[in-house]
């Protein structure tokens, strides 16, 4: 293979600097700042960097706007001079209102998002600082440990029984073990690469330290991020908000092909009929619903971190809203998660010392993330080393569920092994009786005392560990999981993990609010009731690991649906499980904060981990609780759904009286020998309603809201839409009838009539529509009700200004004005009664609470 071509891990210079490392101090500020410059961001997923300039302008690709835009330029053209002017500025005051919210929004959630970043342990300076993943460079000097995310490409400088999962990138599906030192010419292949570490890999046991070589885009896995990059499945509220926008835009299309034939039939002016059409076209999209959403997650955002609960994806507040399922492991969350060793037992439950001492050995010695287990161990009791040494160690995974250590003391050599006690027994030949601890065949008797032994701690509550032993010869240079068998069962050890006194508090709480609590742990289903027994958790069914193994997905589905409790199940069985719950149209939540629940954090609707887990699972997440509490969790729930209610809000405004005055227009041309209301008084009223619905965001939500979990619902939305829309156009068109029967108008004060009808009932709408209940007993927040009311009050005013003009108004008569309150109040309250008879009817047919109706 030619120099150019060897792998940059075979580089003699590179593998040279690597071990001049070892002796440095790491890059000084001013080095890793000029070689961030050079390099770039660590990164190699694609974010939006724009400018806040860029941003705005390209909000000026929407076709809506191009299409505005290019017909106000060909007014301008024909001499409409004003009309140009007054277009360009309503557009501009439309997009610069998006922009500005949304981008504070954004900025604001940005924040809160850097505020647990995932960050690498860096020397700078000769002082290990810890600095976020994207601000590392080429030359520096990290420091790994288990549970660590490798933050770049690079080799490494020492390393002490350092595994590294990198199936991401091979596909080897265990653990690897990394050393330094160079390697021969032929380890050309990365699974070959035992001195290097790359990007995106995470460590599972050990430490080492390590010199980047790579960064960003330049590191395996950013070269081929596009290839190996999966889009998140689509949640259930970015599928509804999607099949929303294709409806909107049906029936947009639909309608402005409709003006735009009766118009040609008509013999109108090719111009004012295009601008007609367009002007309509704005008025029935919901232009403003991305600014709604952003600014609405953004302040959900800000008000769950008050709550003590990040949020890294914020599309993630609406699935947490309408999450049904909650997939958690009980250690931390359901239990206080400080564990303490409170029995040692030998096979025949007898105290016993020997077992302490084995156990202690092996998590002493043991280099993988230490676990609660093992810092009760450590801490059950003064254990001396003596003479033992560490040769080797064979670290922890969640297929084999045990960890082993080579040690020696000078004059024997043992392999120390705990683990799960199923698996601890079935590898075991022989195991220790008496007092003397002499050796007995572990045959079908023993075993059956053993087990018993076993049961009798779990059925009390206590969390077991196995730990057994073989002695080994003095040549045995390394342990590999084949040296697992023949093993001398020694005993167990018993741990207390003891509920969390708020806990049931808790469950109780989310029960209530429409959420099934599902425990999906690695322990046993013994240890798992009676922690539920404590917690009043009724137990609807158990799953094994072993019996999910032997389920297929279809059977899966239903057991899922029984069961509330899953044990002995390893990472793959836990994903399978939320799969399945999604496969039966639940919305899943997973809880975790270890190694192994990655996959599952990635596969629920919603991840949620703990500021404590280790990086790979904060990574996966999707929010991070300050506190591992489900008081926190449930708080962030109900703020979900708060989120959600003010979204609904919107979208059920711009589908009910928006689009019904949107069809009184359409309709409306057809009779008509002039356009019902110029393009600009239609985009100045979309404008001016926009405005009074920019505060939905701060309002409050009604308690039967945040009942139970809801998700956006398309044929709910529809059905509403074809009840309140035909009211809406309803007294559309008893105004047109006012207009030209009572008041004799013309085409200027019928336009006006009409622009101020449409705006009050469009807007005043809102004080009915966004609550379920008495609109007298709901009050909206106070930044809405101001907007709203300014905007109408303005409504009424404007055909009296210096503006009036420009926009083709002109004053109406004072009965007009007597007129038009009472014709709005009788609409306000016709929507009012059609609103409760619609839910009525809605949770009857579909056999739910209303809180729930619409998911």
């Amino acid at each position: 293979m030619a120099a150019d071509t060897k792998p940059w891990w075979l580089d003699a210079a590179e593998q040279d600097a690597a071990a001049a490392a070892s002796a440095a101090l790491g890059l000084t500020a001013s080095e890793a700042k000029s070689r961030l410059d050079a390099a770039g961001p660590n990164e190699f997923r694609t974010h939006d960097q724009k400018s806040p300039l860029r941003q705005f302008v390209a909000r000026f690709g929407n076709p809506l706007v191009l299409i505005l835009l290019i017909a106000g330029g060909v007014s301008a053209l024909s001499g409409e001079v004003t009309n140009f002017i007054i277009i360009t500025l309503i557009v501009l005051m439309s997009i610069t209102l998006d922009f500005v919210q949304e981008y504070r929004a954004n900025a604001a959630a940005d924040k809160l998002r850097q505020s647990v970043a995932v960050r690498a342990s860096v020397v700078r300076d000769g002082v290990a600082v810890a600095l976020p993943i994207a601000d590392i460079v080429p030359g520096d000097v990290a420091m790994l440990a288990a549970g660590d995310l490798i933050p770049a490409d690079g080799l490494l400088i020492a390393a002490k029984d350092f595994f590294v999962k990198q199936a991401l990138l091979t596909g080897e599906a265990y653990p690897v073990e990394k050393h330094a030192g160079r390697l021969p010419d032929t380890a050309t292949d990365m699974q070959d690469a035992a001195n290097a570490v790359f990007m995106g890999t995470s460590a599972i046991s050990g430490s080492a330290s390590m010199r980047v070589v790579k960064t960003g885009l330049a590191t395996a896995i950013g070269e081929i991020a596009d290839t190996i990059s999966r889009p998140a499945t689509p949640s259930s509220f970015e599928v509804g908000t999607r099949r929303f926008g294709m409806l909107i835009m049906r029936l947009t299309v639909l309608m402005v092909m409709f003006v735009l034939l009766v118009n040609a039939l008509q013999h109108r002016p090719w111009l004012e009929s295009f601008l007609f059409a367009v002007a309509l076209a704005v008025g029935l999209t919901p232009e403003l619903l991305p600014m709604v959403v952003s600014v609405t997650l953004a302040r959900g955002a800000a008000r769950m971190a008050r709550a003590k609960m990040i949020v890294k994806r914020l599309s993630a507040i609406q699935d947490l809203g309408s999450m049904d399922v909650l997939c958690t492991d009980k250690t931390g969350t359901l239990t206080e998660a400080k564990i303490r060793m409170v029995r040692h037992v030998d096979a025949q439950g007898t105290s016993s010392e020997r077992v302490l001492h084995l156990a202690w050995l092996n998590s002493f010695f043991e280099s993988g993330l230490k676990t609660p287990l093992d810092e009760a161990i450590l801490d059950s009791a003064g254990q001396a080393v003596g003479a033992w040494q560490k040769i080797d160690e064979v670290p922890f995974d969640f297929e084999r569920r045990c960890v082993s250590v080579l040690i020696d003391d000078g004059q024997t050599r043992w392999l120390v092994v705990k683990g799960a006690p199923d698996e601890i027994m079935r590898l075991c030949t022989h195991v220790e009786m008496g007092e003397d601890a002499h050796q007995m065949p572990f045959d079908a008797a023993a075993a059956t005392t053993a087990r018993a032994s076993c049961h009798a701690l779990e059925d009390d509550g206590f969390r077991v560990l196995g730990i057994a032993w073989r002695e080994v010869g003095r040549d045995h240079p390394h342990a590999v999981v084949g040296d697992e068998t023949g093993l001398v069962l020694a005993g167990f050890g018993a741990f207390l993990d003891p509920p969390k006194a708020s806990a049931a508090e808790a469950l109780e709480a989310l029960r209530k609010d429409g959420i099934a609590i599902k425990i999906v742990t690695g322990d046993s289903d013994r240890v798992t009731r009676h922690v539920c027994g404590e917690l009043g958790i009724p137990v609807s069914g158990v799953v094994s690991g072993a019996e999910i193994a032997t389920l297929d997905d279809q059977a899966l589905r239903i057991r899922v649906e029984q069961s509330n409790l899953f044990c002995r199940v390893n990472p793959a069985q836990k994903n399978r499980v939320i799969e399945a719950l999604r496969a039966r149209g639940h919305v899943v939540g997973y809880l975790g904060d270890g190694i192994n629940d990655a996959p599952s954090l990635h596969s629920a609707d919603v991840g949620l981990s703990v500021e404590s887990a280790v990086d790979v699972a904060k990574e996966a997440a999707d929010m991070i609780l300050l506190e591992q509490d489900l008081h926190v969790l449930h708080a962030g729930v109900v703020e979900g759904r708060r989120t959600f209610g003010n979204i609904m809000k919107y979208i059920m405004m711009g589908t009910s009286s928006n689009f019904g005055n949107m069809f009184s227009m359409a309709g409306a041309s057809l009779f008509l020998p002039f356009l019902p209301m110029l393009p600009t008084q239609i985009l100045l009223n979309n404008i001016l309603y926009d405005i009074s619905e920019v505060a939905i965001p701060l309002d409050e939500v009604d308690a039967v809201d945040l009942a139970a979990p809801r998700v956006l619902d398309l044929s709910f939305i529809r059905n509403f839409m074809l009840v309140i829309g035909p009211i809406s156009s309803l007294f559309d068109f008893l105004t047109f009838y006012v207009m030209l029967k009572v008041l004799n108008a013309d085409a200027a004060l019928f336009q006006t009539g009409w622009f101020v009808e449409s705006l009050c009932t469009q807007v005043l709408v809102i004080f009915i529509i966004r609550t379920r209940g008495n609109p007298l007993r709901s009050r909206a927040s106070g930044v809405l009700t101001a907007t709203s009311l300014a905007v109408v009050a303005l409504s009424l005013v404007l055909p009296y200004t210096p503006l009036a003009s420009h926009f083709g108004f002109v004053p109406p008569p004072l009965r007009f004005y007597l007129i038009l309150g009472a014709m709005v109040a009788v609409y306000l309250v016709a929507v009012e009664l059609a609103k409760r008879a619609f839910y009525h009817f809605s949770s009857h047919r579909s056999g739910l609470l209303p809180a729930a109706t619409g998911g």
